[in-house]
């Protein structure tokens, strides 16, 4: 390659932030652009995405199944956030099931919260895609935001909330059942998962079971996103079409 390409090579090449700025991942610079994420507009991409926002709008109870990388879980918080910040509802409620995967809980340090940070961080990191960290944290110390596994819902009623079960494809029928008896006035809630993808021995999961029995019913809206509606990096969509 002659001087002549690698120069202009080189003109095509940015900063991500100005020179004057020094970059670090908790920085102020990082967190200026950070927070400017949430101001985007979420569209769907596909057929079987807008039905899932449209079923969002218009049913109390939202069952969302397909691969991953279809927008389940992000469009789940998407639209839990754009009701928070409409007054629509007063909190959000996001859960999934810690499942271990090879790593016991026992093993990993320190207090129990800290055990299941890792499990959670997942909801975390989309919910931080939608709003900024400050108003985060904020929102979690004064019990707006919570994110809890699926062991600490046992014995509730959520009112007035947005209620978010992600990876639900890991819970069994019984764990299903109570979650979805969470369900209180003037709360919406989305269920998420994949049924092929269970980290459950054979048998155990009670997604599928669960999703085809309230199919039938009109207050209740089953979305069932395919490969088509995978919207991550185009390799990873095609691994998923044969893996």
């Amino acid at each position: 390659m002659g001087k002549k390409t690698r120069r202009q090579k080189q003109a095509t090449v940015h900063a991500l932030y100005p020179e004057d700025e020094v970059w670090h991942p908790l920085g102020a610079a990082a967190q200026k652009n950070r927070d400017q994420s949430y101001l985007k507009t979420i569209k769907p991409r596909s057929d079987n995405q807008k039905m899932l926002l449209e079923a969002m709008d218009a049913k109390n109870l939202v069952m969302a199944m397909g691969p991953a990388g279809t927008g389940k879980t992000y469009l789940a918080i998407a639209k839990a956030v754009e009701w928070l910040e409409k007054g629509k509802v007063g909190r959000i409620v996001l859960t999934r099931p810690a499942v271990e995967a090879g790593e016991s809980l026992g093993f990993l340090p320190g207090e129990m919260e800290d055990k299941l940070a890792p499990y959670l961080r997942p909801l975390f990191d989309a919910l931080a895609d939608r709003m900024g960290n400050s108003s985060i944290k904020k929102m979690m110390k004064d019990g707006t935001i919570e994110i809890a596994p699926v062991g600490f819902m046992r014995g509730r009623t959520l009112n007035n909330a947005f209620v978010v079960i992600d990876e639900a494809q890991n819970c069994t029928y019984g764990q299903i059942k109570m979650l979805l008896t969470r369900l209180g006035w003037n709360s919406t809630m989305v269920v998420t998962g994949d049924p092929d993808q269970t980290d459950l021995l054979p048998g155990m999961s009670g997604l599928a079971d669960i999703s085809n029995r309230l199919e039938v019913m009109d207050d209740v809206e089953v979305v069932r996103l395919k490969d088509i509606d995978v919207v991550r990096h185009p390799l990873v969509a095609s691994m998923l079409s044969v893996i």
